[in-house]
Formats: C-alpha cells, sequence, structure tokens
C-alpha cells in the first residue's frame, strides 16, 4: 500500500482530469440459473468498449475477506486508508444533510424499520418515500432526554440522521439495528472501552428510542426506528492539501455527499437522475481536474434482491458513458465502493470489478466489462486504497522517485 503522505512529495503540475465513476455495490454472484452475474448479464456495450480499450482488475476495498461499509469503501477509493482512518456512519449521515455537528456531539444513522410483535419483519419499512420519512420526522420533533437535545432529520428513502447535541457523550456505544430481519431491535450498550459516558450515552438512546415508538407505534410500514455507526466528527486530511488535486463531488444521497465533504470536495448541484449528474459535471469541467461520480441504484436494487432491476440500473448508467467520455476525460475509473450481490441482499466481502481507461496504460485481454473477465485483467487485484495513486499517476500529477 502507497502510503499517502509519500505520495505528496512526488505530487507535480498537470492539466490532466481524472472521473471516479462509482457505482454502487457494483459487483454480484452469478445467477444460478445462467451462471452469469448482474455485471455479466447487462448489456453493457460501452463499458464493454472501454474494457477493450483499457485494462482492468479487481479491488479489495479493505482487506480480502472483510465486508465493507460504504464509508470505508468510498474513502478507501479516495486514497484513504479506511482501517487507519475510521470514520462512523453516523457521521455521514449526519454532515450529507447539513446538521451541525459540535466536538462532542454524537450522530447516528438510523433506519425506519417495520416492526410485529417485536419482530423486525422490514428493514427498510418498504421503502417508504422521502416525503413520508420527513412527516414522521416531524411528528417525532426534537425531544430532550437528560439534558441532551435529540434531533432526527430526514436523508432519503427509509433513512434518516440522528444527531446528540450536549455535553459528556461518547460514541463508543452499540448499534440497535441488528442487520437483518426475523430479529429484535438490540438494546444500545456501552462498549467495554466506553466509560461512564458512553453508559449515559446508552441510556439516553434507549430512553429515546422507547419514547420514539409511542409516537409512531401505529404508523405503517414505518413503526419502529434502529440505529448504528455513533460517531463524533473526524478531523480528516484534504485531497486539495495531500494531492494537491481541487475535486468536485457529484451524488444525489446524502450519504456520499458527506463523503466527498468529509475530504474537501466541492459539491456540486444535481437533479435526481444520472443524467442529470453528468449535465452537472459538464458545467464545472473546466473548474476541477479530479471528479467523483456517485450513481446509487446499483446498490439499492442489490439490497432488494432484485436481480434483474439491478441488471437494469447497470445498463442504465452504461448508456449514460457515451455523454462522459464526450468530455475526453485523461483518466478514467469505473468500480464500486463494496460489492452487493442481489442473491445475498447486502454488502458482500466479494472484490469489485474495474475498468481502468488511460492512454498511458498497458491493454489487456479483457473483452467484456464483467466479475470473471476481471480476474485475468492486466490490472491483478489489489487494494482499493492504492487506486489514486494509479489515477494520479495516469495524469501525469506524480513524479519520479529518487535519483
Amino acid at each position: 500500500m502507497t502510503d499517502m503522505s509519500f505520495l505528496t512529495t512526488l505530487i507535480t503540475d498537470s492539466t490532466a482530469k481524472i472521473v471516479l465513476f462509482v457505482l454502487d455495490g457494483l459487483g454480484g454472484l452469478p445467477d444460478p440459473t445462467s451462471g452469469l452475474t448482474e455485471l455479466e448479464t447487462a448489456n453493457t456495450p460501452n463499458m464493454d468498449n472501454l474494457a477493450r480499450d483499457g485494462i482492468c482488475g479487481l479491488l479489495d476495498t479493505v482487506g480480502i475477506g472483510v465486508t465493507p461499509g460504504s464509508g470505508p469503501g468510498h474513502l478507501a477509493l479516495f486514497g484513504y486508508d479506511p482501517i487507519r482512518f475510521e470514520v462512523g456512519r453516523g457521521v455521514f449521515s449526519a454532515l450529507g444533510v447539513g446538521m451541525e455537528l459540535g466536538p462532542e456531539d454524537v450522530a447516528a444513522r438510523v433506519n425506519f424499520c417495520t416492526i410485529e410483535n417485536g419482530i423486525i419483519t422490514d428493514r427498510r419499512a418498504g421503502r417508504i418515500s422521502t416525503d413520508e420519512n420527513a412527516r414522521l420526522c416531524a411528528k417525532i420533533g426534537k425531544v430532550i432526554v437528560e439534558g441532551v437535545e435529540i434531533e432526527i432529520v430526514p436523508e432519503k428513502e427509509h433513512r434518516a440522521a440522528l444527531v446528540l447535541h450536549g455535553t459528556g457523550l461518547s460514541d463508543e456505544v452499540s448499534d440497535t439495528d441488528p442487520q437483518r430481519i426475523g430479529e429484535a431491535p438490540l438494546e444500545c450498550d456501552a462498549t467495554s472501552v466506553g466509560g461512564e459516558e458512553a453508559e449515559r450515552t446508552a441510556r439516553i438512546v434507549n430512553q429515546y428510542i422507547s419514547r420514539v415508538v409511542d409516537i409512531i407505534s401505529d404508523e405503517h410500514p414505518a413503526n419502529m426506528i434502529v440505529t448504528r455507526g455513533f460517531s463524533k466528527y473526524p478531523n480528516l486530511p484534504k485531497m486539495t492539501e495531500i494531492y494537491s488535486l481541487k475535486p468536485a463531488g457529484i451524488a444525489t444521497y446524502p450519504m456520499y455527499k458527506a463523503a466527498a465533504k468529509l475530504v474537501g470536495m466541492d459539491l456540486i448541484e444535481t437533479g435526481p437522475t444520472l443524467a442529470d449528474e453528468i449535465a452537472a459535471l459538464k458545467t464545472v469541467w473546466n473548474t476541477y481536474d479530479f471528479f467523483f461520480l456517485h450513481y446509487k441504484p446499483t446498490d439499492s436494487r442489490g439490497e432488494d434482491g432484485d436481480f434483474s432491476g439491478k441488471v437494469k440500473a447497470i445498463e442504465e448508467a452504461d448508456a449514460q458513458i457515451p455523454a462522459l467520455m464526450g468530455l475526453r476525460p485523461d483518466v478514467l475509473a469505473i468500480t464500486g465502493d463494496h460489492s452487493t450481490p442481489a442473491l445475498l441482499k447486502m454488502h458482500s466481502w466479494h472484490p469489485s470489478p474495474l475498468l481502468f481507461h488511460s492512454k498511458w496504460e498497458r491493454r489487456d485481454s479483457v473483452e467484456a466489462f464483467g466479475e470473471t473477465a476481471c480476474v485475468g485483467g492486466g490490472l491483478g487485484r489489489f487494494r482499493a486504497v492504492d487506486l489514486m495513486a494509479l489515477m494520479l499517476a495516469n495524469a501525469m500529477k506524480l513524479e519520479k522517485f529518487g535519483a
């Protein structure tokens, strides 16, 4: 793994443009009937053409066998070792919706869910609309527990962000989301290293959830909340300082806007579709030199277990490739932040396929973009945190090391 501080010593000026196109949860597993993954099933003539003219490989976001969350997945793609720079999901959710986080505040990610007889039957409450989410958050309102103000704000669909504003709080507390159906929500507990502040924080969280249940228990399908990723605001070095880049982030989901914001990207306003995102990218093409472009539907359909829906989402992304390539990026990387196989209905440890396109990179024998083909790709299998060095090198932004 190339050390971030070492790369900083090699940075040099270049006018090259880099695009990192993240199809969230891109990787999949073969359908038992066809033997093909979602990506291999999809009709992707544009990405296949790029694969033939580029070089492919596989990325491990955190490490072999480790299933990554979306936060670590994106940090790794931006060149930040997710083990060294650990950021809780709550921070991503809170920043993504514009909530203020003081140095002692604690944030968490919330899922509205469906509970029947004390058991979770749907972790996403049928993916309620964002408008319904906003109505429920307004119904809950701000709550004061033991002098701590607790605020909930809608994020997207069934997701919301929660912030505990106060002093004497700790993020060393456990999730209440078991992350599977057929189980009861968990109690929030202090971790073994949490201490008295963590015990108090856990007690406050449990009291808060109890109050929320009293308020929304008569709702359906969203009659309960579960929480995860309790965290405080981190101080990460910025991409502008490390790589001397001027980076722009283009995403529709708050979580990914927050990831971009944390590492110093300017957020570009965009409409809801990928076509809107690429149109927004075009408007700032001459202003920036690094572009993070995020696409969510591949992950959503994978989590739903919707194999054909994920195939369609991939095809819709492929249809936008000509518009993206019309800008003639010097370096283009297309990959995922993790795999979300529809067969598993969740994130998995499987490496993400990578398509890399640059006139300075060697070619390989890959004829179509897919997991099986990428196994034999010229880039091999490597950690996602090293992708940034490869992009910088192909953008002629790294000087020679040594005499």
